[in-house]
């Protein structure tokens, strides 16, 4: 009777979580348009006005009727109702069909010591080997116990951090290794190199991503 009881309470409470709303689940945020993005403006009424304009380094775009207008860090919905808002004082009733045709790729840039240095897309989670392996691996002549990670803080100023992958195919060295975010730059040196500082001047920086770069 006790082991019956059990049971049933066991499939209870496996329903109870299984119809309980998540607390830890989070819903994602909406795509901001970047530079770099590019919009097709389709118009029913006035097809003459339909167009496809790129997102410019500044944020903004180049719309017929109502020329530049700022849609940088704007969802998709957003610029959508600001653009009829604004086409509305030349236009009855516009309506406006708003896509996202193409989008700024987040993307790492690989550097120094490696087969293929370049830019590496970020499609999914990456960390700093994988992004070596992408590309092409190390050269004989790196130095693959001081990888330099350098990512932006701002506009100006970036942190550094040294990783060590000497044997990373180990699963025990794993914990060495680092997930990467957007924009970060991976820095492979040569057998010597200078030492780095924690925070430093991303124009510095770009000087050691060069492969013309000297080291010291």
């Amino acid at each position: 009777m006790v082991k019956r009881f059990l049971a049933l309470w066991s499939v209870l409470a496996v329903v109870a979580l299984a119809s309980a709303p998540s607390q830890t689940l989070k819903q994602r945020s909406r795509y901001t348009l970047h530079p770099g993005d590019t919009l097709e403006l389709t118009l029913r009424f006035t097809p003459e006005y339909n167009a496809t304009v790129a997102v410019q380094p500044d944020g903004y775009i180049n719309v017929n009727l109502i020329g530049e207008q700022q849609v940088g860090g704007l969802t998709l919905d957003e610029a959508h109702d600001m653009l009829v808002q604004k086409l509305s004082v030349r236009l009855n009733n516009p309506e406006l069909n708003l896509v996202l045709k193409d989008f700024q790729h987040p993307y790492v840039v690989v550097g120094g010591e490696v087969q293929q240095p370049g830019k590496i897309e970020l499609r999914q989670t990456m960390t700093a080997m994988q992004a070596v392996v992408l590309a092409g691996g190390f050269k004989p002549t790196a130095r693959d116990s001081r990888i330099v990670v350098f990512r932006h803080i701002d506009s100006n100023m970036g942190e550094v951090k040294v990783l060590n992958l000497h044997k990373i195919e180990d699963t025990k060295q794993l914990e060495k290794d680092m997930v990467l975010q957007p924009g970060d730059m991976i820095l492979v040196p040569q057998n010597r190199v200078a030492t780095f500082s924690r925070y430093m001047e991303a124009t510095h920086f770009s000087t050691y991503m060069s492969p013309q770069a000297p080291f010291p």
